[in-house]
């Protein structure tokens, strides 16, 4: 065997590897030399960022890490492969770029969404958030979603883009909250005298602010009440704040209304049952539409006749008791009394002789 075209070949080789050697030496240095260029841009970014939220910190100095690494290496590219440009890696990379660009659209979306929060921060970790159904603590704030705890201790992960488009609520964003309640009194309560003391009851409440102070107000002629709409504030605003605080301002308002024997009327309900069976029996139609109107007497129900019959019942029994209850007369007779006898006249015997 000829190994001689063999040996040219990897002769030829070797010659081009030690012609290239020097390239990838000195790209091999470049690229360390932008490792610890992206180090010092990370902690330079994370001394700049500290006063400012913990997960962006970390998130823009990761981001300015991989950027100096991408740069670092397409530098080192373009020493090692004199060919090699950047634009053409681009253009190599512009067909399959839209593919994954679609395939991760929702990712991409969420990523950027989640920067912008981390940047803009209209909420931070441990705020109280509510979220169309969802309510709770914020726990973190990644890239791509967001978790909150809520208060019956479950973990819900909400994707980025829907708290950056959506509405959210943050209920802990200043330091004081407001919190208000309708109370409802009777129409002919005096209403000065109930607002009056619903807001003595609200200032015993311990842990409620006097500035800005509490209020009662009228807010509504319902069809039973006069509705009374208590509002005072706290602080913290904290979950946890605001239902002691509801629990103890409602518990002090109505033993307070109680005892100043203030009507607190509730909603009351009659159902009235109309039986019509018996009067319309076998006819579906007339019990189906109900009673037509007109100026005759109603018919009975069946309790009404049925209290009728026992009623009717009860009186004939007492007509009985009471005959019972009478002597018993004899009829006066109609013979004729009989004459006494006569007695008979004495003869000529009985003379005195």
């Amino acid at each position: 065997m000829d190994f001689s075209i063999a040996w040219q070949k990897l002769n030829a080789m070797g010659r081009s590897f030690m012609a290239i050697l020097p390239n990838l030496l000195i790209g091999v240095v470049v690229l360390v030399v932008f490792v610890f260029i992206a180090r010092a841009v990370r902690s330079l970014v994370q001394r700049f960022t500290a006063s400012r939220h913990q997960s962006l910190t970390l998130l823009l100095s990761r981001l300015a890490y991989v950027f100096v690494l991408i740069l670092g290496v397409l530098v080192m590219f373009t020493i090692m492969i004199p060919s090699f440009t950047p634009t053409s890696l681009l253009s190599a990379l512009g067909v399959g770029g839209v593919a994954i660009g679609f395939a991760f659209k929702d990712i991409f979306q969420n990523f950027l969404a989640g920067v912008l929060l981390l940047l803009t921060e209209p909420f931070r970790i441990n705020d109280q958030i509510k979220y169309k159904d969802f309510e709770g603590t914020v726990e973190t704030i990644q890239t791509r979603a967001t978790t909150i705890k809520t208060y019956d201790g479950r973990r819900v992960v909400i994707p980025n883009a829907e708290l950056f488009i959506n509405a959210v609520t943050v209920n802990t964003a200043y330091d004081k909250r407001r919190l208000q309640y309708d109370i409802g009194i009777g129409y002919g309560d005096d209403i000065e005298k109930a607002r009056q003391l619903i807001l003595e009851a609200v200032k015993s409440v311990a842990d409620i602010m006097s500035d800005p102070a509490p209020e009662a107000l009228v807010v509504e002629l319902a069809d039973s009440t006069v509705n009374i709409r208590a509002r005072w504030w706290i602080n913290p605003p904290r979950r946890a704040d605001y239902m002691n605080s509801q629990d103890a301002v409602l518990t002090a308002i109505k033993n307070k209304l109680t005892e100043a024997g203030i009507d607190l009327p509730f909603p009351t309900q009659q159902i009235l049952f109309h039986d019509q069976t018996e009067v319309t029996d076998g006819n579906r139609k007339q019990q189906r539409e109900g009673w037509p109107a007109g100026s005759g007497d109603v018919p009975q129900s069946r309790a009404q006749a049925q209290q009728e019959q026992r009623e009717k019942h009860a009186e004939q029994q007492r007509q009985l008791a009471d005959n019972k209850a009478e002597p018993l007369q004899l009829p006066e007779s109609t013979e004729q009394p009989q004459p006494e006898p006569r007695p008979a006249q004495g003869g000529k015997n009985d003379s005195a002789g």
